[in-house]
Parts: structure tokens; sequence; C-alpha cells
């Protein structure tokens, strides 16, 4: 029984010992990256601000177009509401009949007064030439004179007649006071029309600008000459300049409006629409902020994160505080080292914890191959 036992427990031992030099060393198990990034460096500079500011698109100047004679009717009209005219285009022409004739009798008087003034300057030598020999007294010669005197005046008062005759001929003519875009019609064909009515508006030279509003806070940051995008209601993006700030703020909003000119191409858009729009403002060189890529921020929870990636490329979420956008660089207040490398884009995918493979800057980040 004992040699039983002794050779049960012998032969248990040896399987154990065969058993353990079989089995292989555990390996450590490898982690496969759960993406590929690229890593940036936030930098350092003056940040270019931007002011955002809405307001309405006006004709940068509007001509109103009126009649000048009284009481005559419209005969024609040439354009219409979207018509582009240049300086002198006829746009509407009026009854011309009774002027036309009050013009001739006022040439005809005009002739006859010319004709009685030539005949007292004959009367006034021949009244010199006798009052020399003796035949004519000198309060003759002095009636002669003033005869004389007086018919020039009745010319010269004829001639004012027949030039305020062709005068209100030509009111008859309704012309362009400038270059630019009819954007209201009142005339009508047949209508009577007084003195001063309005008949035609004009966008002069057809140039529109920005009337943008923007707090009393913000007055002394916008300067002349800055660059501003607007983007109206209708979907188009115009460029413009700032062309001057209201010298007052309205007594009632506490804003003031700036004036940005636009270009004269100005597609869709139109006077009176309302157009949303930044104004660049001028960095200050003492202001240095941290600022990181736009791609680069993710917001979750209605926080900001961005995310790091350590020497054992595991990831890191750090939460900030973002500031401005200025083009794609994101300002970043609070919660970033300066000497920190954050992923550049593909943060949403990422969670804290995660291990990547780092691609240098120059390669595109793709995500890892499954």
């Amino acid at each position: 029984m004992q040699k039983f036992v002794w050779t049960t427990g012998l032969c248990l031992g040896l399987c154990a010992t065969l058993w353990a030099q079989e089995k292989p060393p555990l390996s450590p198990v490898s982690v496969k990256p759960s993406l590929t990034v690229t890593l940036a460096a936030p930098q350092s500079g003056a940040l270019a601000q931007r002011l955002q500011a809405n307001g309405a698109l006006a004709a940068w100047q509007e001509a109103v177009v009126g009649a000048e004679a009284n009481g005559l009717k419209i005969t024609e009209v040439r354009v219409n509401v979207g018509d582009r005219v240049q300086r002198g285009d006829v746009l509407a022409t009026l009854q011309s009949d009774t002027l036309r004739a009050e013009l001739a009798q006022a040439e005809g008087s005009l002739a006859e007064a010319t004709a009685n003034a030539q005949e007292t300057k004959l009367q006034a030598e021949r009244a010199r030439a006798l009052q020399q020999q003796g035949f004519y007294s000198s309060a003759q010669l002095s009636q002669a004179l003033a005869t004389e005197v007086s018919a020039q005046a009745r010319v010269q008062s004829a001639r004012a007649v027949v030039q305020l005759q062709q005068l209100r001929l030509a009111q008859t003519v309704v012309k362009s006071p400038d270059a630019g875009v009819i954007s209201a019609r009142q005339a009508t064909v047949g209508s009577v029309v007084g003195a001063g009515t309005e008949l035609f508006r004009l966008i002069r030279q057809g140039r529109l600008e920005w009337r943008a509003e923007i707090t009393a806070a913000d007055v002394g940051r916008v300067p002349v000459g800055a660059v501003a995008h607007i983007t109206a209601a209708s979907g188009q993006v115009l460029q413009g300049k700032v062309r001057m700030v209201a010298p007052s703020v309205d007594a009632q909003t506490r804003n003031a409006l700036v004036y940005v000119d636009l270009p004269t191409n100005t597609g869709s858009a139109r006077a009176g629409m309302f157009a949303k729009g930044e104004i660049a403002l001028a960095p200050s060189p003492n202001a240095q902020v941290l600022t990181v890529p736009q791609t680069a921020v993710v917001v979750r929870d209605g926080f900001s994160y961005l995310y790091t990636v350590n020497a054992e490329r595991k990831v890191s979420q750090l939460k900030v505080r973002t500031g401005l956008l200025s083009g794609d660089r994101m300002e970043v207040l609070s919660g970033l080292p300066a000497d920190a490398l954050v992923v550049v884009s593909g943060g949403a995918f990422l969670n804290h914890g995660d291990t990547v493979r780092v691609l240098p800057a120059s390669a595109p980040a793709t995500p890892a191959s499954k």
C-alpha cells in the first residue's frame, strides 16, 4: 500500500512538471488604436476680432424726380421700375401745345419791341443832329432820348418773357438728374400733375449701402475703412467697406448706425432687405491670445472640449472656455496649457482614455483600418 501511494504521487508530480513546461508564457494584450489623428500646438498671437451686427440694405442716395411745370398732362412715360438710366435720359413728357403757343406769342412781342427800339434809336440820333443845328430844343432832345431808353427796356422785358416760356417748355420733358436705377414710379399717362408732384424715385448710380446697428459701447471700435462681410436675406454674400459711423446715437434704442458701402453689382440683394454681417476690427498688438484650429474644439452638452495625447498615445479630455472665432482659429480663454498638443480633427469620435495612432502634421488624419 505505501508503495502504491508513493508511485501515484510521483506520477502526479511528474505530469504537473511536464504540463508547466509545455504551457506557453502569457503575453501582454495589444490595444488597437481607435483612430488615426494629427496633432497641432496652440498658437499665441493677436487675434483679428469681428463685430457681429444686423441692419438693413438701403439706397446710398435716392433722388426724387418731380414735375416742375404746373397743370400739364403727362403724354408719355418711357421708363418703369427697375430700369437703369443715364444722366439726361428722358423719363416722361408732358403736354406742350399751350406752352409752344405762348412761346410763339412771346417771340412776336420781342420782335415788335425790337423794331420799336430800332425806330426810337434812329429818332434819337436825328434829334441830336437837329439840336446841334439849333432846330431842336434841349427839352425835345431829352424826350427823344427817354423814348429810346424806354424802348430798350421793353426789348429786355420781352426777351425775358421769351426765356421764361422756353424754360417752361423745356420742363415738359422730365429728365434723369443722374445715372441709376428707377426704384419707384408714380407717373401715369393722362394724369394732370402740379408743380412739385413726385413722378419717379431714382437710386443714384445704383449704389446700395448696409446700415448696421451697433451698441453705443462698440462705436469707438469700428474704424473707417474696415472690411465688412454681409449676408442678405436673399442669401447673397457681399463685401463692403465702412464709409462712416453715425455721429450720434439713437436716444430710444441707444444704438448707432454704421454705413457700409457695397459694390455696384449686388446680385439678388435689394434695398429694404434685412441683412446680417460682421465687421472686421483691427487687432490690438498688446492682446496676445491662445488659439487652436476650430476643428479641434468639440462641443458636448453645452461645453467645449479639447483632446490631447500623451507619450503613451492615450487621449485626455480637457474642458476649456472658448472666445472669439477668427477665420479657422478659435480663441481659448482657459483650460489649455500652452505647451499641449491637441487633436486637430475627429475629437467627436474620441473618449477619455482612448488609444490613438499619431500621424505627422503633414499627413491627413484617417480612421484606423479594421
